[in-house]
C-alpha cells in the first residue's frame, strides 16, 4: 500500500458503513456500538431480515435446527426467545430478527429501501466513499459487506419466458403478499434445495403440479416437528458446551470432530447399516455428513452411503421409472448441496404430481400458454423459477466497489475471487467481508460463521483504533498463499469435480473456483485466531496517516 498519498485524518460520517441487515449485519452493527465505533447500515430490503427477508416461498425452512441458527453473543436473548419447531420456517426465523432489531434497539442505526451502488476507495484521505441509490454519499474509514452468500438471484432467461399470459415468480423474491395456487396448472424449474421445500407445498394446493428436473439432487428427511418446551429447557440449560461443540466442529452443528475418525470403508457392513438407518430416522443433512465425514474425500465411502440414499428414495416412490429418475447419478453426493426435506420424494405418489426430464427433453421455450420441451408442451397457468443464484461473489460483484490505484472487485476477481481467510482482499483497504469467498460460509452452520468473523473484525477494528493503525489491508503474497491453500484443501476432496453453485458452473462464463473452505469450522477459527494473535499476520498496516 502506498501511504505517502494518504492525508491526515478527517472527519467521516461514521466510523463504519455496514452493507446489508440480515444475520452478519445486525450483529455486526451491535458488535461495533458495542465497542464504541459509529456505524450505518444501508438494506435494500423494506425490512431486516437478509436471507429471510426476500426469500418467502412456500415451504421457506432453515436446514440447520432453531436451537442452533441463532445468535450465541448474548445469554439472555438465548433463554428468552422460544422457538416454535425443530427447523425453524422463514417467518418465524424473520420474528427472531426483527426481534433483535428491537430488542438491542439496532434500527436507529439502518436505514431501510437503500441499495448501495458504489464503495470507493479514497487513497488520499484513506476513508471509503459510499454511494446509494437515494443519491446519497457517506463517508466511513471501514466498509463491511454483510452482503451474503446467497443473495443475487438468477433471473429466467429462457426464451419466450416475456410472453408467458400466466402469473410467474422468483422463489428467491416472492411477493410478500399471499399467492393462491388453488386449482391452478402449476410448474416449477429447478430441484434444488429450494425447489425441493417448494414443491411438496405447491402439490398440495395446485390442480396439477409438473416439475421440470435437470439434475436430482441427493435430499435426507428433517424429521421436522414441534420442539417441546421440555428439550428445548434442556438445550438451554446446556448451551455453553453445545455452542461450544460447535465452534470447534466440522460445519458449526454440535457434533463433536473425533480425534481419529473411522474410515466408512472399514466400519462393519452391519453397523454401517445400523449407523445410516439411525441417522435417516433422526433426520438432517448435516449429521449425515459429520458422521462420515469421509463420503466427501474417499470415493468407496461416498458410493456406499449415496446408494444407502438411493435405496430410500426407491422405496419411498412408488413409480419405479419417477424413482430412478429421482435418483442422482450425475455426482457424489454431498459435492451438491445435500438437501433436507419434508415428504419431497412422497410428493410424487400423488396423482397430480408429474415429473419431466428435461437431461432427455430439453426446454425449447416459454408459450403464451406454458412450456415447451423438445418433447412435448405443458400447458400451464403459473411458473415458479427455483432456479438459484449467483453465490458467494454476486452480491459483491453486483456493487461498483474499487479500491487501490480505481482497482475494481470485478476485475480483481475477474479469474475467481481472490481473499485472505475469505475476510479481505488485498488492494482494498480496511473493507471487511463477512463469511466471504474462501471461508468455511456455505459448508457450514452460517450463524456460527457470521458470529465469529463479526468478532475477528471488531477486534481487528478495536486494535488497529489502540494502535493508531490507518489502514489494514491483505498482503498479496498472504493472500495467494490462502487461496493455493483453499483450493489445496478442495482438491483433496470430491467436492470440486461436480458442476455446482459452489464452484459458479450455474452461471454462464463464470470463473469455475471451488470458493468455500473445507478446512473445518475449528480450524478455521483457531487459524484466524493465530493470525490475530501474530498482530495480523498477512496483512499490511498503515501505523499512522501522513500529512498531504
Amino acid at each position: 500500500m502506498n501511504d505517502a498519498r494518504i492525508s491526515a485524518p478527517l472527519v467521516t460520517d461514521f466510523d463504519t458503513v455496514i452493507v446489508g441487515a440480515g444475520f452478519a449485519g445486525l450483529y455486526m452493527l451491535h458488535k461495533l456500538r458495542e465497542d464504541g465505533f459509529t456505524a450505518r447500515v444501508f438494506e435494500a430490503g423494506t425490512g431486516v431480515g437478509g436471507t429471510w427477508y426476500w426469500n418467502r416461498y412456500p415451504g421457506a425452512r432453515c436446514d440447520i435446527e432453531s436451537v442452533d441458527y441463532s445468535y450465541s453473543f448474548s445469554p439472555e436473548l438465548e433463554q428468552e426467545w422460544q422457538w416454535s419447531e425443530r427447523y425453524p420456517r422463514q417467518p418465524e426465523i424473520l420474528a427472531y430478527l426483527n426481534h433483535v432489531a428491537d430488542r438491542f434497539d439496532l434500527r436507529r442505526d439502518i436505514q431501510l429501501e437503500t441499495r448501495v451502488t458504489a464503495a470507493h476507495f479514497d487513497q488520499r484521505t484513506g476513508l471509503w466513499r459510499v454511494a446509494t441509490d437515494r443519491g446519497q454519499h457517506v463517508t466511513a474509514r471501514y466498509c463491511v459487506m454483510a452482503t451474503g452468500c446467497l443473495s443475487l438471484p438468477k433471473r429466467p432467461d429462457f426464451p419466450g419466458v416475456e410472453r408467458f399470459a400466466g402469473d410467474w415468480y422468483l422463489t428467491a423474491a416472492w411477493p410478500r403478499e399471499p399467492v393462491d395456487l388453488t386449482g391452478k396448472r402449476v410448474g416449477v424449474i429447478g430441484t434444488g434445495s429450494t425447489a425441493i421445500q417448494v414443491i411438496p407445498q405447491v402439490a398440495r394446493e395446485a390442480a396439477h403440479l409438473t416439475v421440470f428436473q435437470r439434475t436430482a439432487n441427493f435430499s435426507v428427511p428433517a424429521r421436522n416437528g414441534p420442539l417441546p418446551a421440555a428439550e428445548q429447557q434442556r438445550i438451554k440449560a446446556d448451551y455453553p458446551a453445545r455452542r461450544g461443540i460447535s465452534r470447534d466442529s466440522l460445519f458449526g452443528v454440535p457434533v463433536a470432530m473425533p480425534a481419529a475418525p473411522q474410515r466408512t470403508r472399514d466400519i462393519p457392513p452391519a453397523e454401517l447399516r445400523q449407523m445410516l438407518e439411525t441417522l435417516w430416522a433422526q433426520g438432517g443433512a448435516m449429521s449425515l455428513l459429520a458422521a462420515a465425514p469421509d463420503v466427501i474425500v474417499d470415493p468407496e465411502a461416498n458410493a456406499i452411503v449415496a446408494e444407502f440414499v438411493r435405496e430410500k428414495i426407491r422405496a419411498t416412490v412408488k413409480d419405479p421409472k419417477v424413482a430412478a429418475l429421482l435418483c442422482p447419478s450425475t455426482h457424489p453426493l454431498g459435492t451438491k448441496r445435500l438437501c433436507l426435506d419434508t415428504d419431497y420424494y412422497e410428493t410424487y405418489n400423488r396423482d397430480n404430481v408429474t415429473l419431466v426430464d428435461l437431461r432427455a427433453t430439453p426446454i425449447e421455450q416459454i408459450t403464451e400458454h406454458g412450456l415447451r420441451t423438445s418433447a412435448a408442451e405443458y400447458p400451464l397457468d403459473v411458473l415458479i423459477f427455483a432456479t438459484g443464484f449467483d453465490a458467494m461473489t454476486g452480491a459483491l460483484n453486483s456493487i461498483d466497489i474499487r479500491g487501490q490505484d480505481g482497482l475494481s472487485l470485478k476485475q480483481a476477481w475477474a479469474d475467481g475471487p481472490q481473499t485472505y481467510l475469505g475476510l479481505a482482499s488485498a488492494g482494498f483497504p480496511n473493507m471487511f467481508l463477512i463469511t466471504g469467498p474462501q471461508s468455511p460460509s456455505v459448508f457450514s452452520n452460517m450463524v456460527v460463521s457470521i458470529e465469529q468473523h463479526v468478532a475477528w473484525i471488531a477486534e481487528c477494528m478495536a486494535y488497529l483504533r489502540e494502535q493508531g493503525i490507518a489502514c489494514i489491508e491483505a498482503s498479496p503474497q498472504a493472500q495467494a498463499g490462502w487461496v493455493a491453500h483453499v483450493a489445496e484443501v478442495a482438491n483433496s476432496t470430491l467436492m470440486p469435480q461436480t458442476d455446482s453453485w459452489y464452484v459458479g458452473a450455474n452461471v454462464p462464463g463464470k470463473p469455475r473456483v471451488f470458493t468455500p473452505y473445507l478446512g473445518g469450522v475449528g480450524p478455521y477459527r483457531r487459524h484466524c485466531e493465530q493470525v490475530a494473535a501474530r498482530g495480523y499476520e498477512g496483512f499490511e498496516l498503515i501505523r499512522r496517516p501522513v500529512a498531504a
